[in-house]
């Protein structure tokens, strides 16, 4: 009976290592964040077993092999992290953002069922073993299925609820759900690729589409934002769309029956997986150190923090190093191994293929540019520089609880880096459960950690020199000098605004733009006027914002029914009966 039920494979063990790993590290950084709460018990003891609900029910998703167990489970992983996205419910917008989250995850489920109940028909089962071995087309239920865990894992367009619930759930929340619960729509899609019989080349190509879109608009949106842990949501988008390249080359690699080019992609799509789950994750952590030392989470109110949180900012430096896929992090390793397989199209000889490829290449090349400069911007004008407004209280480091994760994260960041060729021979003993021979990949990535090492060598050296010859010199403090202004002041720095503002600008068509500024008043003294912007989701703002408020005005409509008059209530209950009545003699 546990045969049918469960099975425990390497793709598996892979996804069970990432999420335990993860929420090992949230755990001991949550407890800390929590214990600012002391006047809400209730709402602490009520999230703790929400964490675990979800840890559990994300490790029973990876190993339940029938169709109906899976929805259950991933039935409990929704509820788990609704609520643990409202943890703040005392809060207007944690609430909006928590009920987006909630009925986005149920139209999720609808799509899943959908599609489990149409191979079921087909194959007249709910085992997954059973589908896999079903001969004839099953393309329906590989879209529904693949729209279903598109939308946890946060591609455009289905990525709207993901820059509305990291700002709103609690640090090491967002960690969770940016490092594992999206994660769990990729292990979906994963699977899905193995369990229904598609045309994979229609399903990679598609695959690879929206990938490089998403890829590209999430790291767009993520340069025009000012809220740090939203700037953080929309790079989460571009890294699934990293991911999802790596899957979109695995699927034409079977599609095409090149082991070699399938095991590429899918050892980068796991390999990029790991790695986003760790610096994403340490970089939530940090933005909530920032959030709970400066009440905020404005990069334009911020500065100067690297003196005052030197941890914070050191783990955050190197965790944007790894995801802007710089040596010698890992984010390095698997974009590489990504790339390696974009180039794998110009040996295949169709021209499609080759024109294709390197609409991809210059696409995940954009990727990484953009994503430098956001981090920059980001790195830049939260931890350096002064600050920019006075704030609160002062801002200081943050004890074991909340540095040791962020240290071991990064230590396993730069493990991973340095040494990719023990990870990546586990990531290929993932693949080869799946009947795919991984060949000399684990082997060929350790040229990669040698030129890592011999990279930190040559900057260790170069930092040894310059400190050799500067050992005598006398080191003087002194002001920037402000190019003959006499009086500086933190306002004439660099803004998030201004930093990007040129780009902005560039793509202009991407980024909805709104503005708000009081009218200028002929008289004297003048009075302050206040301007403010702000850039918004074209895809959000179609897609939910004005579905919503067009619901909210025909439903306004029929405000007058609601007179709090008990009669009235009873009269339509009368007229309801009656219409059910005709209704039914009229069918009859």
């Amino acid at each position: 009976m546990i045969d049918k039920l469960f099975y425990l494979d390497g793709i598996s063990i892979w996804f069970i290592a990432i999420i335990s790993l993860i929420f090992a590290l949230g755990l001991p950084y949550g407890i800390d964040y929590i214990k600012h709460y002391k006047e809400h018990r209730r709402a602490v003891r009520w999230h703790w077993i929400m964490y675990f609900v979800a840890f559990a029910s994300m490790l029973a998703l990876c190993v339940v092999k029938h169709a109906l167990l899976f929805l259950v489970c991933w039935e409990f992983m929704a509820l788990s992290s609704f609520f643990l996205i409202i943890f703040e419910s005392w809060k207007k917008d944690v609430i909006k953002a928590g009920m987006n989250f909630f009925i986005q995850s149920h139209i999720s489920v609808l799509f899943l069922t959908a599609g489990f109940i149409a191979m079921a028909d087909l194959t007249g089962t709910y085992n997954f073993d059973a589908w896999m071995m079903y001969e004839g087309d099953s393309t329906l239920p590989f879209i529904l299925c693949c729209i279903g865990f598109a939308i946890k894992a946060g591609f455009v367009p289905f990525h709207t609820w993901l820059p509305l619930a990291h700002p709103a759930a609690p640090a090491h929340i967002s960690g969770v759900m940016s490092g594992v619960i999206i994660k769990i729509g990729i292990y979906g899609i994963i699977r899905s690729i193995f369990w229904f019989n598609t045309n994979l080349l229609t399903a990679g190509y598609i695959i690879l589409g929206i990938s490089a879109i998403s890829g590209v608009y999430g790291v767009l949106l993520a340069i025009a934002q000012h809220n740090l842990k939203k700037l953080l949501a929309y790079h989460s988008i571009e890294n699934i769309g990293i991911i999802g390249l790596g899957i979109g080359i695995g699927c034409l690699g079977l599609g095409l029956q090149s082991d070699a080019l399938a095991s590429i992609g899918f050892i980068g799509a796991l390999m990029h997986t790991l790695g986003h789950a760790l610096f994403k994750s340490n970089l939530f952590f940090a933005a909530g150190n920032v959030y709970h030392a400066t009440h905020t989470l404005n990069i334009e109110r911020l500065g100067g923090l690297l003196k005052k949180m030197p941890l914070t900012g050191l783990a955050f430096l190197l965790s944007s190093i790894a995801i802007c896929g710089l040596p010698p992090m890992n984010g390095f390793i698997s974009e590489f191994i990504i790339y390696t397989g974009l180039f794998g199209f110009m040996y295949i000889p169709k021209a499609a293929f080759t024109i294709f490829g390197a609409i991809l290449i210059i696409a995940l090349v954009m990727i990484g540019g953009l994503a430098i400069m956001c981090f920059a911007k980001a790195f830049s004008i939260v931890f350096l520089g002064t600050p920019r407004e006075d704030l609160p209280e002062e801002p200081k480091e943050f004890g074991g609880l909340r540095t040791v994760p962020m240290i071991i994260s990064v230590a396993i960041m730069a493990f991973i880096g340095l040494a990719p060729r023990i990870v990546t021979n586990l990531a290929c003993e993932a693949l080869d459960t799946l009947g795919i021979d991984p060949g000399h990949i684990a082997e060929n990535t350790k040229q990669l950690g040698n030129a890592a090492i011999v990279f930190v060598a040559i900057c260790l050296i170069t930092f040894l020199v310059r400190a050799l010859i500067n050992r005598k010199k006398k080191v003087e403090v002194g002001e920037t000098w402000g190019c003959g202004y006499t009086a500086p002041t933190p306002k004439i720095q660099y803004t998030a605004t201004s930093f990007v503002k040129t780009l902005v600008k560039l793509f202009g068509v991407v980024f909805g733009f709104r503005k708000e500024k009081d009218a200028i008043k002929e008289t004297y003294p003048q009075t302050p006027i206040r301007y403010s912007s702000e850039n918004y989701d074209k895809i959000e703002s179609a897609l939910i914002e004005k579905p919503v408020k067009g619901y909210m005005k025909f439903t306004s409509l029929f405000a007058f029914l609601e007179n709090g008059k008990i009669q009235s209530y009873i009269l339509y209950g009368i007229i309801f009966i009656v219409a059910v009545c005709l209704i039914a003699l009229i069918l009859c």
